[in-house]
């Protein structure tokens, strides 16, 4: 997914996670777009700070979880 992807699945609803389901991406209250891991809360920011390189490897590791 790319970056207006996820930024629209989140604005959606959906749940948008990163490299597997215990990553989630959120934008918080300030506007932040962030990556928060439910274990242990560690957090980084979606992007680097040019706020358009994603913070990670590929697009490819983010998915939308789906729920039944």
């Amino acid at each position: 997914m790319n970056l207006q992807e996820i930024k629209a699945a989140v604005n959606a609803g959906k749940k948008v996670c990163w490299a597997n389901e215990n990553y989630d991406v959120i934008c918080d209250r300030l506007g932040q777009w962030l990556i928060v891991c439910s274990l242990n809360g560690y957090t980084i920011g979606l992007t680097w700070r040019d706020g358009v390189t994603l913070n990670c490897h590929s697009e490819d590791e983010f998915f939308i979880l789906e729920t039944t």
